[in-house]
Order: C-alpha cells, then sequence, then structure tokens
C-alpha cells in the first residue's frame, strides 16, 4: 500500500494515516509490526474486512490492525506449535498409537490406505504445524469476524438511538437553518445519542477534511454500519435540508414519528427474545444442580466417579471435578445472562452512571447516596469482615461469600435509595415542564415562569434544584448565556437520564435560538413519551427480577430438600455390602460431611448468578451486587440454619 494514501478520520475525530509516514506516533512494535505485515492489506481477501472497519469506531488505522492482527497470528502459531509438539510427545506411546488407530480406522477411504511409519518426534512435528497452522489462520478469520462484531453493535446503537436524535433535530430546527450547528448540537451529546452522536461527529470531520457538509453526509452514510436506518436519512436529510428550512422541519417530524414506530417495534422483538432468555437461563441453572444431585446417587453404583480426574486437576476426583465445574459454569451462565439483559435495554432508558466524589468533604456528604462512593467505602469494611471471619473459624468459601454480602449489600441498598430518589424527580420534573410550559405560552420570560413554578408548585424532591434554577435563572439580564449555564447546572444537580434528554433538549434549542414556546411544546411531547416508556419498561422488567429470584429459591429448596432426605439414606446404602448378590458398593461412595459442601458451592454459584441476572434486570451493576448478596446471604442462613455447612 502507498505510504501518501489518504489518511483515515477515526470516530473520535482524530486523521490517522493509513501508512507509516502519517502514523508517526506509533509505538515501536506497531511500526516494526507494520513493516513486516503491511503488505497483507492490499490483497482481495481482506477487501470485506476493509468494509467492515469503515463501519467500525477502531482507532488504529485499517493496516494497523490488520498488522497486529497477523503478528497475533505469528504468537498462536508459535505457541500452538509448541505446546502441541509437547503434548504429543508427553502422551505415552500405547495411548497415541491407540488415538492413530482410532482415526485412521475412523475416515472413510483413509481406512483402506497405508502409510509408512513415522518416528514420534516428526509426528509430533507434523501434527504441531497442522494444529498451530489452524490456529494462525483462525486468528487472521477472527480479526476479520471482530470488525464484523464491532459494526454490528454499532449499527444497534445506532437504530436504538436514531430516533432521539432525530427529536432533538427537529427542535432545532425550529430556530436555525445552520447545518453544521445542528449537527454539533447531537454530536456533543454522546451520553444521550451514543453511536448516532459518533456518526455526526464523522460528518463534521468529513466535512472539515472535504471543505462540504454535502460530502460529509454522503461519504458517512456510504461508510455507516446501518445501512438501512441511518445511510437513507442522512441522504434524505440533505436533500431537505437544500430545500430550506421548512421543508427540514416537515422531513423530521415525519421521520422522527416513523423511527419512532419502528424503535416500538424493536422494543417488542427485544421484550420476545428476553423472554426466550429467561426460559434458557431458568434451564441452564436448574440443570446443573440436579446434574450434582444425580452424580451423587449414581457415585454409589459406578465406583469410576471417584478416580481421580485428568491432569491437571488430579488432585479432586471425576465427579468432584464435575460438581465444581458445574459451579463455575452456572457463574458464567449468570454472567453472559446479565450481559444479554444490560444490552437488550434501550440506550435512552438506561440507568444512570455515578462519578466517584473526587472532594473528599463531598465524598463523606454523599457516601450513602453515590453508590460509587460507597464502594470506595466499604472495600476496606468487606476485608476487615473477611480477615475477622478467618479469625473466627469460618471456611474459605464462607469467609470469601460472606464478605462479599457485607461489601455487596451495603452497596446495592445506597443505590436503592438513590434510585428511588432519582425517581421521586422524574416524577415531578413531568409535572415541572408542564407549568413552564403553560408559562411560557402566556408569553412569560423563560426565568420568570421558572420562578412562578418555584414559588407557587409542591415539586416534592425536585423542589431544590427548581430553586436553584430560578435563583441562577435571574442573576443577570443577559437570558442568552444565563439560560444555557443555569439549565445545564440544573440538569447536572438533577442527576438523571430524563433530565438530561429533556432539560438537555431545552438547553440545545434555544442556545441556537429556538422559539421558546415552539420548543415547550415539543418537550412537553418528548417528556411524556419518555416517562411513559421508562415505566413501562420498569413494569416489564419486574418479571424477570420474579425469574431470578424465583430461580434462586427453587434451588435452595431443592438441595436442601435432598441433603435433609436422601444424603444420609444413600450414605447408608453405600456401606451395604453383599457377596451373594454378586457386588459391593463402595463405602465411601457418599459421605454427607463432603456431599453438602459440595451442594452449598453449588448453590451459592446459583444464588450469585440468579442474583445477577435478577439486579441487571432490575437497574444494572449496583442492584446486581443488591440482589446476589441478598441470595447468597439467605442460601446461608438455610443452610447453617439446618446444620448443613
Amino acid at each position: 500500500m502507498s505510504l501518501t494514501e489518504t489518511p483515515n478520520t477515526t470516530a473520535n475525530g482524530d486523521v490517522m494515516g493509513n501508512s507509516m509516514g502519517s502514523g508517526s506516533s506509533l509505538g515501536i512494535l506497531d511500526r516494526a509490526l507494520y513493516a513486516l505485515f503491511s503488505r497483507h492489506a492490499d490483497h482481495r481477501r481482506h477487501d470485506r474486512d476493509r468494509k467492515r472497519y469503515r463501519a467500525t469506531d477502531v482507532n488504529a488505522s485499517f493496516d494497523v490492525f490488520l498488522s497486529r492482527t497477523y503478528g497475533l497470528s505469528w504468537v498462536v502459531f508459535l505457541a500452538l506449535f509448541a505446546w502441541t509438539g509437547v503434548l504429543i510427545l508427553a502422551i505415552p506411546p500405547s495411548v497415541l498409537a491407540h488415538l492413530v488407530s482410532f482415526f485412521h480406522g475412523g475416515v472413510p477411504v483413509l481406512e483402506k490406505l497405508t502409510f509408512p511409519s513415522v518416528s514420534r518426534v516428526d509426528a509430533a512435528a507434523i501434527l504441531a504445524v497442522v494444529c498451530a497452522t489452524g490456529g494462525k489462520r483462525a486468528t487472521v478469520w477472527f480479526g476479520g469476524l471482530y470488525l464484523g462484531w464491532a459494526a454490528s453493535a454499532r449499527r444497534s446503537n445506532i437504530e436504538r438511538t436514531l430516533p432521539g436524535a432525530v427529536r432533538y433535530l427537529r427542535a432545532l430546527s425550529s430556530g436555525s437553518d445552520d447545518l453544521i450547528a445542528m449537527l454539533r448540537k447531537v454530536a456533543d451529546r454522546e451520553e444521550s445519542y451514543g453511536e448516532t452522536a459518533v456518526a455526526f461527529r464523522k460528518v463534521l470531520n468529513k466535512a472539515a477534511l472535504t471543505g462540504s457538509v454535502d460530502d460529509g453526509l454522503r461519504i458517512v452514510a456510504r461508510d455507516t454500519p446501518s445501512r438501512d436506518v441511518l445511510a437513507p436519512f442522512l441522504l434524505k436529510f440533505r436533500e431537505h435540508a437544500e430545500q430550506g428550512p421548512d421543508a427540514l422541519e416537515q422531513y423530521l417530524q415525519m421521520e422522527g414519528r416513523m423511527l419512532s414506530h419502528s424503535q416500538s417495534r424493536s422494543h417488542e422483538q427485544a421484550q420476545d427474545f428476553l423472554e426466550l432468555l429467561a426460559e434458557m437461563f431458568i434451564v441452564l441453572l436448574v440443570i446443573p444442580a440436579l446434574l450434582v444431585i444425580v452424580l451423587t446417587v449414581m457415585s454409589v453404583l459406578a465406583p469410576g466417579l471417584a478416580a481421580p480426574a485428568p491432569a491437571p486437576f488430579g488432585a479432586l476426583s471425576v465427579r468432584a471435578f464435575i460438581i465444581y465445574g458445574s459451579g463455575a459454569f452456572i457463574l458464567v451462565i449468570g454472567a453472559g445472562a446479565a450481559v444479554m439483559v444490560s444490552s437488550l435495554r434501550p440506550a435512552d432508558q438506561s440507568p444512570p452512571g455515578h462519578a466517584r466524589s473526587r472532594d473528599v468533604t463531598d465524598f463523606l456528604r454523599t457516601v450513602f447516596i453515590n453508590p460509587a462512593n460507597t464502594i470506595v467505602a466499604f472495600g476496606p469494611a468487606a476485608v476487615v469482615v473477611g480477615t475477622l471471619l478467618l479469625s473466627l473459624g469460618y471456611t474459605p468459601t464462607n469467609v470469601v461469600l460472606l464478605s462479599y454480602v457485607a461489601f455487596a449489600l451495603p452497596v446495592g441498598l445506597v443505590s436503592v435509595r438513590r434510585s428511588r430518589r432519582d425517581d421521586a424527580k422524574d416524577r415531578e420534573i413531568k409535572d415541572f415542564v408542564h407549568a413552564v410550559s403553560s408559562h411560557v405560552s402566556l408569553g412569560r420570560p423563560f426565568s420568570t415562569a421558572v420562578e412562578r413554578v418555584a414559588r407557587d408548585v409542591d415539586l416534592g424532591a425536585l423542589q431544590p434544584n427548581v430553586n436553584d434554577l430560578a435563583f441562577s435563572a435571574n442573576l443577570t439580564s443577559r437570558e442568552g448565556d444565563l439560560r444555557r449555564d443555569a439549565l445545564t447546572r440544573f440538569v447536572d444537580e438533577v442527576g438523571t437520564p430524563l433530565a438530561d434528554q429533556t432539560i438537555g433538549l431545552v438547553t440545545g434549542t434555544l442556545d441556537v435560538g429556538g422559539d421558546t414556546e415552539t420548543v415547550f411544546d415539543t418537550l412537553q411531547v418528548e417528556i411524556g413519551r419518555l416517562y411513559h416508556q421508562k415505566k413501562s419498561l420498569r413494569s416489564n422488567m419486574l418479571v424477570y427480577v420474579v425469574v431470578g429470584w424465583t430461580t434462586a429459591l427453587l434451588v435452595v429448596g431443592i438441595m436442601v430438600a435432598v441433603n435433609t432426605y436422601v444424603l444420609d439414606s444413600f450414605a447408608q446404602l453405600s456401606t451395604v455390602s453383599s457377596s451373594n448378590a454378586g457386588f459391593a458398593l463402595d463405602p465411601n461412595a457418599v459421605q454427607p460431611i463432603r456431599d453438602r459442601y459440595r451442594f452449598y458451592v453449588v448453590t451459592q454459584a446459583t444464588m450469585l448468578a440468579c442474583g445477577w441476572f435478577a439486579g441487571y434486570a432490575s437497574r444494572g451493576f449496583y442492584e446486581a451486587l443488591l440482589h446476589s448478596a441478598a441470595l447468597v446471604a439467605i442460601a446461608y442462613f438455610v443452610f447453617a440454619g439446618a446444620g448443613m455447612v
């Protein structure tokens, strides 16, 4: 590839060339990889990968990304060659001969052919090269697959956030016909409009390079992964913008409605998929618990389950390895289900993030309000609790579990308290918007309208924030700058996604000269829609919270019942020996103390998985800590109270 090729613009707006000359900021390793492997970027087999790359927001240029992928593939090649060769040489000759015979006899046609014998070292080298070559090619293939996944994730995010961005553009178009200013307003709100904001920022970057907004819109429409939604919107947006502000506003109004209907259908599809996910979650978590019970029963009749597990797990029996492996499998399923639930939640309905306070005074003041601060405060406390439990003779498993409870439960409770306060503010902000809109429709200035609402309307949890807004809005006569600063401060103090999506809309629209009455009319519709979506989503997701808790309590009930009524009976059965019957049972196959501990470990893994699923279905990470800690505490209480741990 030529070193003078036209540079690409990354998602972050940086101009990064496809060459060493323009990529002077590359490190030594990247420079070496580029020199060795950049020639592969010109091959036709990577044309599809290049198209995928254009649809992603990978910061490195395509040449650099591909060079890194090929460099990693050679690392994989060498690692697999060494590992496979050593593994084959470590296999006993008799076992290796049996494997070769099995493979030779099982493949059609190959079984009819005869091959000259080769030495053990030559066979190991040949097989190692074959495996390593396969791993190398798989690594390069996975690099292209990663680009496809990244493009697909961006497409999904764009299709979720574009309807809100279009409604924002429609409000902006009521006061401005400056396309660059309108696009920049959306591009600056990445926290609300996600990858749509990134795409609009790309439009601005391309426009700055080419000197034409039309070219920027056309290039991004060509490269975007959202070929069916964003691409046609950008092209039609350009056409209607050329026809004048009235045509553009009418188009944005119509497009906003169409995208909202499409978004509603997508939400329904996501809800259907979530129902399937919940059903699979129940099955995948109940099956390991039943497997543990079946293995315990079968160990009485199958002594082979007590044999040592394969290396490097020889310290465990086959049954113990399967049981503890089931516990790990449960944790993976729980974490995967939690991630899936989080990804299915609409972007504009995601729980708010909480930033940790940097000021010590603010940290101490908000430690029981801000869960991010609570994590920092209770992290050392959990270590102290763990040390105390260890000194009191608790098993390492219970030390870890109870320390987790001591840490996660307070954090989760604080997050619930914060969420309830935010919910109260969201209820009141809807009334606040309607009250201000009624005053604005009567011709009163914005600052006067806010002052009257603060004085005459009881807004509950939102009242202190409205009082501060009313005070800030009347400090000076420079209403344009003042409104923007006061509203921005108001949104930051309220701190909820609904406030950012609605009051933030007012800030941007008034900043470009939008008509106040038109803006608030639009805002009333928008805030009503968003609040209804939030309540509906909350109601629907509570079903999956119940699913998580029900599954967890079901597993606890099954395990306790088996421990109480079944385990002792099989322990007695395993001690029976009858030579007349022609068989003898292993007297150590079932040991109640050992097997109850294993049941307990699997049960607690299920509690963590169910808690993560239920918490993410409710409000996200912090409530996942709360639900999982509560379920772990319940399981410990039941098992300890019954004398099983």
